[in-house]
């Protein structure tokens, strides 16, 4: 049930929630306006709360790292298990998860659950994501009745399949892909049920870490459900649903007025990866098209590539998501993230496609990857309509990387998202340069330890910085790419995760310009077996493993030679050097109407070379960053003649 309010006759204002008096805000909603606040609020505090209590438990790196999960409250089934909050870990599976509660539910049999019951289930076609995101809902039952579900979405290291945890675009069915768990009761009415804990158990490599995480999401259950009890008893059933649908009902007035800002008009992009796990022959295209009028906007779909032949597929799910999300950045950043997000979109979407896989060849596990490009591709359609408040592509891919080894002494050993290119730039927007240090706009993860990282597998990390003059120049500037070089102390086989080099990921706007790709590397250990360690910008003694390189230098080139990245296993033997380069995000604005004087400081910073200073944006600096870096200064005169140079060549052009 939702309180639709609609203008009367006549009457171009349209009614808000806010306009109704307190006598029909009550009939509304079951409690006053102060009350749906304070619950509102709650809700909020209760999925974070959840959340806490698994980041602080978890065992896995990938949870308390990267914050690889999502709690949702979600309404009972006659109010079509809407939801008031999502938490804020990983928004790609907040939004998957809201989805993914009533397909469990619904296809399980809501009449068979009981209190004390817990349902499983990580079937991307069913509940979104891939395979090791494991989807568990407690229901909440009051008088025997269900009143709320608590969910917890939490990726687990290992799901079984051909590789370990998972991260390969090599896989091109379900059975290669990992164990698929239709919805089933891992908890009945409090007790485990065996058969359920058994087939994961079965299947899985790294039980003794995942059997931990998944006793401490049990646990965060019954917080969550402790918590809905709590609310219901001080302010009432009726109030509490109320709350839910205030909270639903305010979110998705929010962006129908957001909607209602734009333009109406009709736009088109497209954009896409690179190629599959199978080979380079073909890439694979996101194409959208967008009509927009008065407070409804449709999503089209249409024209998208057929899906690949390899994991690196999406879902109708993820695609709901990125859409939402597209658009809640541009219209409405500020307001809640609930269901009633997506009220007022419509999304049309032809099955088959890189983006609504079927299975069983259709396999799904890179999701992530085409989460990003199809929020890339609806922030490109966007622009026109945008203007100013358009927003920069930040660095696109994730760039993940998975190694595998054993110790010396034969244990095994494995870093899950620890040692490559995960931690990269945002693009750059209206009101300010963007930050370098992040992941991407649908993940919301950290950059581990370094002392973690050294204390659980046997490599030592070299570099972490951020590379110069790959930012997108702008008015304000991208972020950076990053380099990440870790020396390997004992053979390891990798797995790698590069999809977007041919096309620039980090794209500009409004004049800001694209930021430069990176790749990957391999530098062997020498004749000896000893490490070569190599400067920041030399790869001369490298084996390139991704990217679009220079044939000569092998350095990352707009002009260079795809290299594919998944034509052979990736091993390295003893003292080896991995070199992760991320891309660089896109810039907003014209770069030549950049300060000089922030250009001075990002030369200053090095996030800006002296001949990047006047190559990207027409300012000449004087001094040595290097030894004087305070001494650094902007040659007004030179400035001045350079930029009248650089304006008059394009005029020409």
């Amino acid at each position: 049930m939702t309180t639709t309010l609609t203008a009367a006759p006549g009457n171009a204002e349209r009614r808000r929630i806010r306009d109704l008096d307190e006598a029909a805000f009550q009939a509304a909603y079951a409690c006053d306006r102060y009350t749906a606040t304070v619950l509102g609020n709650r809700f909020d505090y209760l999925v974070e709360h959840m959340s806490v209590r698994l980041l602080t438990g978890a065992f896995s790196p990938v949870l308390r790292d990267f914050y690889d999960l999502a709690c949702t409250i979600s309404g009972p089934p006659e109010l079509d298990y809407l939801v008031p909050a999502a938490s804020n870990g990983i928004v790609l599976m907040a939004g998957t998860t809201i989805d993914a509660v009533p397909n469990m539910v619904e296809e399980y049999g809501v009449d068979r659950l009981r209190p004390g019951d817990v349902l499983i289930a990580n079937d991307p076609y069913r509940t979104g994501n891939h395979n090791n995101d494991l989807v568990f809902v407690r229901p909440v039952f009051l008088d025997g009745r269900i009143v709320s579900f608590v969910t917890l979405n939490a990726h687990q290291l290992d799901m079984g399949g051909t590789v370990p945890g998972g991260f390969s675009a090599t896989k091109q069915n379900v059975y290669e892909n990992g164990l698929v768990l239709s919805p089933r009761l891992l908890v009945s009415e409090g007790r485990n049920v065996p058969e359920s804990w058994s087939v994961i158990f079965d299947n899985v490599r790294m039980a003794e870490i995942l059997l931990p995480d998944m006793l401490t999401v049990l646990s965060g259950l019954e917080l969550g459900e402790s918590l809905v009890l709590e609310s219901i008893e001080r302010y009432g059933i009726d109030a509490f649903l109320g709350a839910m649908r205030y909270s639903v009902d305010a979110a998705a007035e929010q962006m129908a007025l957001g909607l209602a800002e734009l333009p109406d008009g009709d736009w088109e992009a497209e954009h896409g990866v690179d190629a599959d796990g199978v080979d380079d022959s073909e890439s694979y295209p996101v194409h959208v098209a967008i009509r927009k009028r008065g407070e409804r906007i449709e999503v089209d779909f249409s024209g998208t590539h057929r899906q690949a032949r390899s994991s690196i597929n999406a879902t109708v799910w993820e695609v709901k998501l990125a859409v939402g999300v597209a658009l809640k950045y541009n219209v409405d950043p500020r307001g809640r993230f609930n269901s009633g997000l997506f009220r007022n979109i419509d999304v049309i979407l032809p099955e088959g496609t890189v983006v609504s896989a079927l299975p069983p060849d259709g396999a799904v596990f890179l999701y992530f990857e085409q989460s990003q490009v199809l929020l890339a591709t609806i922030l490109m359609a966007l622009e026109p309509a945008l203007g100013q408040n358009a927003i920069a592509g930040d660095r696109g891919g994730s760039n993940l990387h998975t190694a595998f080894g054993a110790w010396p002494d034969g244990r095994p050993w494995a870093a899950v998202m620890q040692l490559g290119g995960e931690v990269g730039p945002f693009g750059a927007n209206r009101y300010g340069d963007a930050d370098t240090q992040c992941m991407s706009y649908l993940a919301n993860g950290i950059a581990p330890s370094i002392e973690s990282v050294e204390k659980d597998s046997p490599v030592v990390m070299i570099r972490h910085q951020p590379v110069p003059d790959t930012a997108g120049p702008g008015f304000y500037r991208g972020g950076n790419s990053m380099v990440r070089d870790t020396l390997f102390l004992t053979p390891a086989f990798h797995s790698i995760i590069e999809l977007r080099h041919k096309t620039a990921a980090g794209f500009g706007v409004q004049g800001g310009g694209d930021g430069r790709n990176g790749g990957v590397w391999i530098f062997p250990a020498d004749d000896a077996g000893r490490s070569r360690i190599p400067s920041a910008g030399d790869f001369s003694l490298s084996e390139p493993w991704a990217g679009v390189l220079d044939p000569e230098t092998k350095a990352p080139s707009p002009d260079g030679v795809y290299r594919y990245p998944f034509d052979a296993a990736k091993t390295s033997d003893a003292n080896a050097v991995l070199r992760y380069i991320g891309a660089g995000a896109g810039g907003w604005g014209d770069p030549l109407e950049r300060d000089p004087d922030r250009v001075r400081v990002d030369v200053r910073d090095e996030y800006v070379t002296i001949e990047g200073a006047a190559r990207l944006y027409g300012v000449v600096i004087v001094g040595d960053p290097h030894e004087d870096p305070e001494g650094v200064r902007v040659d007004a005169e030179a400035t001045r003649s350079l930029r009248g140079r650089m304006r008059a060549e394009r005029q020409e052009t």
